[in-house]
């Protein structure tokens, strides 16, 4: 825990007229107040004041600011009054202790906050001076430091309301370092495992790069040097929850992210900032569209810089940032970097503040609106939208706020408000007119969705829309709808067999026979005969256990010049019927084993088929059969020509077991032995691997393509599994011909 002297040699630092005495009785007025208090840490509480007034140190903030913090919970926590501030410490101080203890009241992710007032009241607390905004940015900073204390349930609701209103609220105001790390610390905690693989991703980079970065580093000084420009260069790297946004926004995934670091160029004017431009456009081609020019044009939390990109040494994005001294703390700590030279409390220091700071000039209009807004919906209309730059905000007809992601489109919006709204949407109306449902949403737009009952959202919404919700719903009603039509494959097929068999059928009957299915629900069994799990045959004796199937016999090959079907020949494994074709015999599905020997009779050529897979045959005369699994994308050049399409099932003899061909795609860590890995637990899952081949896709992953020889489709389940447990493979896919 920091000392007395040691919090007054902090403020000492950057302010020699440090006020000593009122540092001192603070410190020892709070320590009392707080006497016995402990922290969930199971630390003294007053050493979180003190922290807090150390984060504020480092922004070099006044006297009274630094008091204030040491004091921000005596009013809230403890017997202390504001009037007993007022009258040790004087008004200017009691205004900030009770300011901070209002904010401290609000709960900032309830219903009633999502309808702008307790936001509103946000706000109203820093009305009469902003310094009460630093020092509540700097108790939550704290707070997410140590939040690992906590229990679960609160560290989640604490972490959201973080990135919902502090973190966005602390860039608005320029404060960049301090808002990156309150979204990292809420990142951690909301999604630990994605922060663990992304924090273990950019470290493995910055060891495979670091040569690289110094290389560009020292190449950026020479050439500034040659052409007399002062010039501190310094690589950097984009945070973990940036990193993750980022891939999140645009749906793409760590590996195709091309600006995970840049470059940090500090000069001493803004006419060295242009010159420095100037050098790196004439020694690299700069990438078109990723020139902006903050220094012109500032952004509205006072940011200032020139940000380009030009491909750099050995054809690497380099991404540059070019600004001086002064306009780094700024970008820095933002309204906190003036807050050293002027003193922002009273009209004339405000108005002062006000034409230096734009995002202390934003805060200003924003409080003005407190006092000429009808309502909290109307207050959070006109500030909200600014506040939240990288969000976009829409209405519902009734007047309900939906907060979205920048890019959203009226399908996010419709899972936002219900998952049943955005599975029955089929249309929108924005402002009133009717509009694309991918159209993209803006700031204050009203939003009204059409919908139509039975509707499936397209799969291809999945790659439009912008929300995590949406996406998986989306996914969710896809997979739903392919269970539906398998289903209703499944019946035809089952009520088909039933009447082979001279049995009736009825879904009650069904039903008693659940058990022995292992299937909690007829139309997960229905499902699985149409995706080809459970055989027809199988569901028939699991109803009626007294049916016994009568296998077709092998026919013995015919003699040459007699007819068989189309000229075709018959061997051991399989018959052949014309469709249609009356005569002795099972009329039903052709029965098909093995497909050795000289029949002219093959597999699918691009990933062949294996037992268990739902099959049907094409025939081509003068060639023969191809067998192909039913949902292989190459049927549909057959779609028109059902007379080529023959009914076959599997007839496998289990005491003549065969290997049927099956094809993988495996995207693995390009490193020396992943091959031997990958083979090795191959051959552990008894599969032979028949070829095998590779497509580079990036430095760090390769793609390889094995032919595998497999029992069933159990069997290749198995071998899949196998890969994907391991920790060499990013994904592992079947190919169906």
């Amino acid at each position: 825990m920091m000392r007395q002297y040691e919090l007054v040699e902090r403020v000492r630092k950057y302010n020699p007229n440090v006020d000593e005495d009122l540092l001192n009785r603070a410190y020892v007025y709070a320590m009392k107040a707080h006497g016995q208090q402990t922290r969930a840490s199971g630390d003294p509480y007053f050493s979180h004041p003190l922290e807090v007034a150390a984060i504020l140190t480092d922004l070099k903030l006044d006297d009274a600011t630094i008091v204030a913090a040491v004091l921000h919970d005596t009013i809230e926590d403890t017997e202390t009054t504001r009037e007993e501030i007022d009258r040790l410490f004087g008004e200017q101080i009691g205004r900030l202790v009770d300011g901070l203890t209002k904010i401290e009241k609000l709960d900032l992710v309830s219903k009633q906050a999502r309808q702008g007032e307790n936001f509103r009241k946000l706000l109203l607390a820093v009305a009469e001076d902003v310094r009460v905004l630093l020092v509540k940015l700097a108790d939550r900073l704290h707070n997410m430091r140590t939040l690992h204390f906590v229990p679960q349930e609160k560290r989640a609701r604490i972490s959201q309301e973080t990135l919902d209103i502090y973190a966005p609220l602390a860039g608005r105001i320029g404060m960049q370092r301090l808002r990156e790390e309150l979204e990292g610390l809420a990142f951690r905690h909301l999604m630990p495992e994605a922060h663990q693989t992304i924090e273990q991703r950019l470290h493995e980079l910055r060891t495979k790069n670091g040569r690289i970065i110094k290389k560009i580093e020292d190449e950026l000084k020479r050439e500034f040097s040659d052409r007399g420009i002062e010039a501190a260069v310094t690589g950097r790297q984009k945070t973990a929850y940036s990193v993750w946004r980022k891939m999140e926004r645009k749906s793409i995934s760590f590996e195709q992210l091309s600006d995970i670091f840049g470059f940090r160029i500090i000069v001493g004017t803004v006419e060295d900032c242009y010159r420095a431009l100037g050098v790196v456009h004439a020694k690299w081609p700069n990438v078109p569209g990723r020139f902006k020019d903050y220094i012109s044009t500032p952004k509205q939390n006072d940011y200032r810089s020139i940000h380009t990109t030009v491909i750099g040494p050995g054809h690497q994005r380099v991404e540059l940032q070019i600004r001086t001294a002064e306009m780094h703390e700024i970008a820095r700590f933002g309204i906190a970097a003036h807050a050293l030279y002027k003193d922002a409390t009273g009209d004339e220091g405000r108005e002062e503040l006000a034409k230096e700071s734009r995002a202390f000039r934003w805060l200003q209009e924003t409080l003005d609106l407190l006092a000429h807004g009808d309502s909290p919906e109307e207050f959070l209309e006109h500030t909200r939208l600014e506040l939240f730059q990288d969000q976009v905000f829409c209405f519902t007809p009734k007047g309900g706020l939906i907060a979205l992601p920048r890019g959203a489109t009226p399908i996010d919006f419709a899972y936002a408000v219900h998952t049943k709204l955005g599975d029955s949407a089929v249309g929108a109306k924005i402002n009133g007119r009717v509009a694309p449902v991918l159209s993209q949403l803006q700031n204050g737009d009203e939003v009204e969705i059409i919908r139509a009952e039975g509707h499936v959202p397209p799969a291809a919404w999945e790659a439009a829309v912008a929300t995590g919700k949406a996406r998986a719903a989306i996914r969710r009603a896809t997979r739903e709808a392919v269970r539906q039509q398998y289903a209703g494959l499944g019946r035809q097929i089952v009520e088909r067999a039933f009447e082979r068999a001279g049995r009736a059928y009825s879904d009650d009957r069904l039903k008693g026979a659940l058990t022995r299915l292992a299937r909690p629900s007829i139309d997960d069994v229905l499902a699985a005969v149409g995706r080809g799990e459970i055989y027809s045959g199988d569901v028939v004796k699991a109803v009626y256990p007294d049916f016994t199937e009568e296998r077709k016999t092998a026919q013995a090959p015919m003699a040459p010049g007699e007819p068989g079907w189309f000229g075709v020949k018959a061997n051991a494994n399989v018959v052949f019927k014309a469709p249609g074709a009356a005569g002795d015999g099972d009329p039903g599905a052709i029965p098909i084993r093995g497909l050795r020997g000289d029949a002219p009779v093959r597999f699918a050529p691009e990933g062949g088929a294996v037992p268990g897979d739902r099959i049907v045959g094409i025939f081509t005369p003068g060639e023969g059969i191809t067998i192909y699994p039913i949902q292989s994308p190459s049927l549909t050049a057959f779609d028109d020509q059902p007379e080529r399409w023959l009914d076959v099932r599997w007839d496998i003899d289990p005491e003549k077991p065969a290997l049927f061909p099956a094809r993988i795609v495996v995207t693995a860590i390009n490193e020396p032995g992943t091959l031997g890995a990958l083979a090795t637990l191959i051959g552990e899952a008894r599969a032979n691997i028949d070829n095998i081949r590779f497509k580079a896709q990036s430095p760090d992953f390769r793609e390889m393509t094995f032919d595998l020889e497999v029992a069933d489709l159990k069997h290749l389940t198995d071998v899949v599994a196998k890969l994907r447990a391991s920790a060499l493979v990013s994904k592992v896919e079947r190919v169906i011909g």
